[in-house]
């Protein structure tokens, strides 16, 4: 059983995603290894939360620019890492460390930290869609 970091969690409203990125995400977490890495295609990870993939490129992009997803520097395929901050280890020692470790890094500039997005002004918000109840003829 894997103990799930979640000093990120709680920022998760903050950051603005959309429902294919939480689907993204959540499969990522499901399929990630203790300490957060991730081998699966993108396809595979769509195909398991059934986006299309135009839907999980977007949804993937979006992820990696808030730094919820890393990817290694070689890019390698298939290859992806959850930010240490809430990635699954193995024991609540190895989240205790990797967890300090994270922090150093941050500090260090060395890791980025996850990105919420900052608006000067506050997104506008989706307009109603129009629909009005009619009565039935009769």
């Amino acid at each position: 059983m894997l103990i799930q970091a979640s000093a990120g969690f709680g920022m998760l409203y903050r950051l603005d995603l959309t429902k294919a990125a939480m689907e993204l995400l959540s499969a990522l977490i499901e399929r990630q290894e203790p300490g957060g890495e991730v081998n699966a295609s993108q396809a595979e990870l769509a195909a398991r939360v059934g986006l299309s993939r135009n839907s999980a490129n977007t949804a993937m992009g979006l992820l990696e620019s808030r730094n919820l997803v890393l990817r290694p520097k070689d890019r390698k395929y298939r290859t992806y890492y959850l930010h240490p901050y809430i990635a699954s280890y193995a024991s609540q020692d190895e989240l205790e460390d990797a967890i300090e470790d994270a922090a150093e890094r941050i500090e260090a500039g060395d890791l980025p930290e996850i990105a919420a997005p900052v608006y000067e002004t506050a997104p506008p918000k989706r307009p109603p869609h129009g629909l009005k109840a009619v009565r039935a003829a009769g």
